[in-house]
């Protein structure tokens, strides 16, 4: 992808091969220089200070529901979001070339695709399950140490970076496993990028606080309600400093700059403690 200021370069977390470097791809096309970060906070930090110029940020599997910390970072940091995409997440078991399924006795992967593969695991108690930071990290890592009893839980994306071998495809439990990637920027740079995925129709994520009072949130929905704007996911949490008070997280089809929807999120402003939208872009095609 080429914008205004070169190839652009696009944070993600975890290792080369992993499926939010796929993301990347999917969101911006191939020619973009893809940088990895060992956490999100600093994936985020790297977006916020113009280290990179987007990240793609995993928000919410379709199996295991929202990524929180992503959700607490986006409040927490002055950017947009201009694109999504949802990227079915296929588990595979990998290990050294030439390794076999019966010399397997330990297998590393993160802990959600661990979760997501556990039909797999049950079938095969000979292997010990291991924690690991990161899918693509656990192919590197079996590599690195040249095991041959170690296999590890990740995307065909990760095999082929680390020269590894897919000894069993497709592990996971369910093969509607999808996760949602959010495409950052910040808002400086939001016109000079464009996502190469997406429909026609739009989408708007804001975040608003309520007063904790009866009727408070059902108030601020109705702004939508009335106004036929769908609701696509709505999200809370909590706001810190203040016990058992929440922040919500809304996706409504629309653009910030539609009539109907701008009407919409000026009546919340008279409801709501505060209102931000945190970006208008393309819905996904999947």
């Amino acid at each position: 992808m080429e914008d205004t200021m070169g190839t652009a370069k696009v944070a993600f977390q975890g290792e080369h091969g992993a499926f939010s470097e796929d993301a990347a791809r999917q969101l911006l096309g191939s020619n973009i220089e893809t940088i990895p970060f060992r956490t999100f906070e600093e994936m985020f930090e790297a977006v916020s200070t113009g280290a990179t110029d987007a990240a793609a940020a995993p928000i919410e599997n379709s199996l295991a529901g929202s990524v929180h910390k992503n959700y607490d970072l986006l409040m927490e940091h002055d950017l947009t979001i201009i694109g999504e995409t949802n990227l079915r997440i296929v588990h595979h078991l990998i290990a050294q070339p030439g390794v076999a399924l019966s010399e397997v006795r330990r297998v590393y992967s993160h802990p959600v695709a661990l979760a997501q593969c556990e039909r797999f695991l049950r079938a095969n108690p000979q292997i010990e399950v291991a924690p690991a930071y990161d899918t693509a990290g656990s192919v590197k890592m079996i590599v690195e140490s040249d095991s041959k009893d170690e296999a590890a839980i990740a995307g065909a994306a990760a095999a082929a970076v680390y020269g590894a071998e897919i000894i069993v495809e497709s592990i996971e439990d369910n093969a509607k496993n999808y996760t949602r990637f959010l495409l950052l920027t910040r808002p400086e740079r939001a016109d000079s990028i464009k996502t190469v995925a997406g429909s026609k129709e739009r989408k708007t994520s804001i975040v608003f606080r309520v007063a904790n009072q009866p009727g408070a949130l059902f108030r601020s929905i109705a702004a939508f309600a009335l106004r036929d704007i769908d609701l696509t996911k709505i999200e809370s949490r909590p706001i810190e400093g203040r016990p058992w008070e929440y922040s919500f997280y809304v996706d409504l089809i629309g653009d910030q700059h539609e009539p109907r929807v701008e009407r919409a999120l000026a009546n919340l402003a008279e409801l709501a403690e505060s209102v931000r939208v945190l970006g208008s872009y393309p819905r996904s095609n999947e």
